[in-house]
């Protein structure tokens, strides 16, 4: 009796568990190449059942994809009603109309999440901080944009910080964050240096001009 009981727990392991784990990735792959597949399927599995989370993914799917247009509605959709801000779309809502250049939009949401906790330091902060240099808000964009200066992360937008900095004439700030960043890239690992290739170029470049 026991013998057949482990043959059951080792072909379940091996066979069902695996094939999950296959069907997954295959899923997975199917996604990233063709991803308004997964756009199509997030909108069936949407139309059968109407849920808050069913359309956040589909949102989540459109933003993925760059388009914002359709993203934002799905959105503003699923917090319609809501009393609770909820911090991950409206994460989301600031990424969207930024990228479309609705800056308005972009300030209007940052606010009304500024005082959680996860709104500090993070990338949410950082596009309020350029969403205000674009209407002219330069002293509170500045403040907005520095707080993302954290060491060994965000790369690119320090990168952005430094350009914004060295447009407003202050060059001596924006070497320092550069050599920051140019000096971490050496301690990178080798996935993050082949991501981040572009940008660590880019800071050797500036840094040379500024020198």
């Amino acid at each position: 009796m026991f013998l057949p009981l482990v043959g059951c727990v080792i072909y379940i392991i091996t066979q069902v568990y695996n094939k999950r784990d296959a069907e997954k990735i295959t899923s997975d792959i199917t996604h990233i190449i063709n991803p308004t597949k997964k756009i199509k399927d997030l909108e069936r599995q949407l139309e059968f059942s109407e849920s808050y989370q069913n359309r956040v993914n589909l949102a989540d799917a459109y933003l993925e994809n760059k388009d914002y247009n359709n993203a934002i509605p799905n959105y503003l959709e699923s917090i319609e009603g809501n009393t609770q801000n909820d911090f991950y779309v409206i994460k989301q809502l600031i990424e969207c109309y930024f990228n479309i250049e609705d800056c308005e939009s972009a300030i209007l949401y940052a606010e009304k999440i500024m005082t959680h906790p996860e709104f500090k330091k993070s990338r949410s902060q950082f596009l309020y901080g350029l969403a205000l240099e674009k209407i002219g808000k330069i002293d509170e964009a500045e403040r907005n944009l520095k707080a993302i200066d954290v060491r060994y992360s965000f790369y690119d937008e320090r990168l952005i910080l430094a350009k914004f900095l060295m447009s407003k004439g202050k060059s001596g700030e924006a070497k320092d964050i550069l050599s920051e960043v140019f000096e971490e890239s050496k301690h990178m690992t080798k996935p993050n240096q082949r991501i981040y290739r572009a940008t660590i170029q880019e800071v050797e470049k500036l840094l040379s001009e500024i020198d």
